[in-house]
Formats: C-alpha cells, structure tokens, sequence
C-alpha cells in the first residue's frame, strides 16, 4: 500500500490543543479512545463518486462521502440534477451536473454524456472514480481510462431486466451492454465490487471482468442508530412495501397477495413510493390511482420519515420479480426489527435466512406471497423472533461502517497500487 494515501492508528498517547497532535507534513485527529490517533497526509485523495440520479448518492452513499470527507479526502459527486442536490452543497460536498440519460440508448444520445464525463475526470483529476449503476460504470470508466485517474471502482448493484428479462427487447440489449462491459471493464486499475456472488460469478463466466479484478461487498450498508426497533402498532395487521412503484419490484404482485388476504377487511396493506417515469417498468400513476379506489391497497406515494413508517407496520414485504443488490429496504426494515418475506431471487436470499429472518417465496407467485403473509399475520411470537433475529443479522454484517469499512479498504489498495 501506499503510505502517503494511509490512514494510521499509532498505539501512543495524544497530547496537544483540543487532543490533537501536529506533525510536519500530516494533520491528527482527536483519537477515538485514549492511547490511539489517526494521522492522515494533508495530500488526500480526490474522490468522484457518481450515479444515475442525484437520489441513489442521496439515500445510499451519502454516509461513505461523509466518512471519506471526515477523513481528510476531498469528496465531488456526480449525477443527473435533482431535489437532493442542494443537500449534498448544505454539507459541504461539492456536486456537479451530469447531462445522463436514463432510457436513451441511441449512440448520437449517449456520446455526450461520455464527452461530458470525460471533460469534468480531466478537469478534476480525481485520484479515485466510483460509479454506480449500468451507465456511470460504463461510460464513467471508458472516460477515466483515457483520463490520469488513479483507480477505478464500479458498484454492480444487480443484473436487474438488462440481463434477466425474457422479452426479445431485453435479450437483444443484452448483447449490447455485455460488449460494452468488456470494453469498459478492461483498465486494470479497476475493481468492480458486486453486492451477492451470484452476480459476481455471472459477469465472471460470461467474460464482462476478470475475477482478480472483482470484490463481494454485500449491499451498502443500513444504520442501525436510525432505523431501530419499536414496539408493533396497536390494531389490525399492517404490511409494507416501501419501494419505487416498479412492475418488477412486485407492486402488482403484492397487489394481487392483497386480495387473497381480504384487504382491507382482515388486513391493511401499504404502498409507499413513487413512480419512476425514468423507468420502463414504472407502474403508470392512473394504476395506482385505481388500486386507491378499490380500496384493496393504500398507496401512500412518497414517505420522507421511512423509520416512521416501518414502526408503523407488522410485516415489510418486497416481492421483487428480478436479481439485485441486496435491497437497502429489506436491510432498514430487518435493522427495525420487522420481519421480511421476500422472494427466492439472488440480492434478497443472500441477506434473507428463509424462516429466521423472514421467509422467502417464489417471484411472480402472489398465491405463495399471500401464504407467507398469512403465516406472520395471526403469529405475532413468530413476528417477533424473526424481527431481533433480522435485526442481529443486520448488526453483524450489514452496517453502513462495516460496509464503508471494507469500500475504503478497496480504494486504498487501488491507490497503493497505482
């Protein structure tokens, strides 16, 4: 590794203004326990993190920027504009506007997003890029090949409808994106970092990414200080989905699980999120809309206060039809003690014990859903068990620390490297 890019913990007692000591050449910081300090060069790294909307740095990366920039290393995000962008200026991050599609795959479309991208690593010369999500990785890391970047890092958060779906629009773009992956996966100052080994295993097999090029961090992380247990409502059972409104998230799915259960009579079921019109599989406002009318689901539309609305529930459900990450939402609802039914699919079974933390049904079985629900509904001792059994799950493996943890490891060993 390459010291100048380290961070140390030096088994010496700190003295000095505000328990800080001064070196030539390097600050200190307070230590965490007597008899420790962390020394960190005053020539830290540059890092730009980026993604396909402002809300994925938002919700999913922001604690890793704050950690890094706590560290001493300069932090730029890089996304489409959004609501959260004046968030990230309001703590100090700089952010920068990235003109990136989201459903246009025409190549006189695309080729300004990638001139665009490679304009702002040569501008900034960062000595870290990470990119998230299918076209940041790939044009993010074509551009940083032909830029003076150091390393190179791409968060493969799931193979998702590209690499998964069965209709002839997704398997001719299949063909397209793994090309592009080959191409764009090629610098060997790269990692690309995969969420469950499934996925790991598959872009291996199919030649997308060396393995010696590749790590498992499992999802990015929940914090257990905010999403924390709380004793079940009072009432009639209520089950949660809170997810983008996606066909293939199983907002249909749940839908039809609803009605073998007797909502709203026997049971509430709750929707929270919105429709993304950025997606192909967005299920269409005037849809939801008439499930509100039926009476059979409640859809609630954005929730700002997610731990709010997880105390307010007795079962979280995400019957997500495709292989992903592991979903940040089945982590946030297990870290608040609520027990999950998910469905049998690479993401959610790397992170779901079946009948320990939750249960695990088949995708696109709302009959098999509605049993799960069934089971939880009338065994609150059951619900119980498996809540504190998610919720240890969470706290062994899955904080956002320990995740952050083993991501900086990787940068450093591309910076050392480099």
């Amino acid at each position: 590794m390459d010291n100048s890019h380290a961070l140390f913990i030096c088994n010496e007692q700190v003295e000095g203004e505000n328990g800080c000591k001064h070196r030539e050449g390097e600050a200190t910081f307070p230590p965490a326990r007597a008899g420790f300090y962390v020394t960190v060069p005053t020539a830290m790294p540059k890092i730009i993190l980026s993604a396909n909307t402002d809300w994925y740095l938002f919700n999913f990366r922001r604690s890793l920027a704050r950690q890094l920039q706590a560290s001493g290393w300069e932090v730029v995000l890089f996304s489409p504009n959004g609501p959260y962008t004046s968030h990230f200026e309001s703590e100090g991050m700089r952010w920068l506007p990235w003109r990136l599609g989201r459903q246009s795959l025409a190549p006189w479309l695309e080729w300004p997003a990638f001139r665009q991208a490679l304009a702002v690593y040569r501008r900034e010369k960062p000595d870290l890029v990470h990119h998230h999500t299918i076209k940041p990785s790939i044009y993010g890391s074509a551009a940083a090949a032909r830029s003076e970047v150091g390393g190179i890092v791409n968060s493969i958060t799931g193979r998702g409808y590209v690499f998964l779906g069965r209709e002839p629009k997704a398997r001719l773009l299949r063909a397209a994106v793994r090309a592009m992956y080959r191409h764009a996966f090629r610098p060997d100052n790269l990692r690309a970092i995969f969420e469950n080994q499934m996925d790991r295993d598959y872009f291996i097999r199919h030649g997308l990414v060396p393995q010696g090029r590749t790590a498992l961090v499992e999802s990015v992380g929940v914090d257990p200080e905010r999403f924390h247990p709380s004793p079940e409502p009072a009432g009639k059972p209520v089950v949660l989905m809170a997810a983008r409104m996606l066909w293939d998230k199983g907002a249909g799915v749940l839908v039809e699980a609803a009605r073998r259960l007797g909502a709203p009579e026997k049971v509430r079921v709750l929707l929270a999120g919105q429709p993304d019109p950025g997606n192909p599989n967005t299920v269409p406002l005037p849809q939801l809309e008439a499930w509100q009318r039926e009476g059979v689901v409640e859809w609630l539309g954005f929730q700002p206060d997610v731990p709010a609305l997880l105390a307010g529930c007795h079962i979280f459900t995400l019957p997500t039809m495709y292989g992903e990450g592991i979903p940040v939402a089945l982590l946030e609802a297990a870290a608040s003690g609520r027990p999950v039914v998910t469905t049998d699919i690479p993401g959610p079974r790397d992170f779901v014990q079946d009948g320990v933390t939750g249960i695990l049904v088949p995708p696109d079985d709302p009959e098999a859903l509605a049993r799960a629900l069934e089971s939880l509904l009338h065994d609150p001792d059951r619900r119980g068990r498996m809540g504190a059994a998610g919720r240890q799950r969470v706290l062994e493996r899955f904080t956002q620390q320990e995740v952050n943890r083993q991501t900086i490891a990787i940068y450093h060993e591309l910076l050392g490297a480099a």
